[in-house]
């Protein structure tokens, strides 16, 4: 699996500092630790229990699975499915795929209140940040956001790596163009494959309710299907840069030493 370099750093949040990053209390913290949903924290000095990135991506999704109408069984069931060393990228990724399909996830809040979440003060620059990577939305009153609970963290760590704001804003702009080509090739397919057929053949009283009945069974697959072509497309992406760098910088040194 992936692995983000944020999740390296050692795990630094009492108990109750994690219940404010994440927006739960003590309570639901210890409550889900023993039932196996959270692991266990780091034990430090004087034996005070430490969080980290990984406790806060497995909260946020808990909290999505719950948003789903899940319960607390089929949770676990979910959790125990997926494999143990799971990042707090992959954790991320995985909540952004159960919230695809969720009508909306976004909650109000202060800046007060989501200061408490992130952790830390927020600057002007740090908001507009947050709002170009879609983590928030501003609304009229200048202390009041619509935030997404789940992405949140991730958001915030991605505010100390240095990209420009302006370079956000192409990245989102890039992929939604390409985003909205793939779903328009897509429900063509959608129409033209499935739906079309189904017309011709079956009569109108069911269409309706065969059609919302399709959609929600293919959209969590498109999703995913979506998420794990960019991811392998991207990493393969990656991989060619890396080695078109390393080759060049060998044939710079080659052609140094040969001088």
């Amino acid at each position: 699996m992936t692995t983000d370099t944020t999740d390296t750093a050692e795990p630094s949040l009492t108990v109750d500092e994690l219940a404010a990053r994440a927006g739960v209390t003590v309570r639901t913290i210890r409550f889900y630790s023993t039932r196996g949903l959270l692991p266990p924290p780091d034990i430090g000095p004087r034996r005070v229990g430490r969080y980290g990135p990984d406790h806060l991506s497995r909260l946020a999704l808990i909290e999505e699975l719950q948003h789903q109408g899940l319960t607390l069984a089929a949770i676990e069931r979910y959790l125990q499915q997926l494999p143990q060393d799971l990042s707090a990228h992959d954790l991320a990724i995985h909540r952004a795929l159960v919230a695809a399909w969720s009508p909306d996830t976004a909650e109000e809040t202060t800046r007060e209140q989501l200061e408490r979440r992130a952790g830390r003060a927020l600057a002007e620059q740090d908001l507009d940040r947050l709002a170009a990577m879609n983590v928030l939305e501003r609304t009229r009153d200048p202390d009041a956001f619509r935030v997404d609970p789940g992405l949140l963290q991730l958001g915030v760590q991605l505010l100390d790596v240095p990209i420009a704001l302006e370079t956000i804003l192409a990245s989102r702009t890039v992929l939604m163009e390409h985003g909205r080509s793939a779903a328009r090739e897509l429900s063509r397919l959608f129409r033209d494959e499935v739906w079309q057929p189904y017309v011709d053949r079956e009569s109108d009283a069911d269409h309706v309710r065969t059609m919302k009945s399709l959609s929600a069974h293919m959209q969590p697959m498109v999703v995913q299907a979506l998420v794990t072509a960019f991811t392998r497309s991207l990493r393969e992406e990656l991989r060619a840069w890396h080695d078109k760098d390393a080759g060049d910088a060998t044939a710079d040194g080659r052609s140094t030493s040969g001088a």
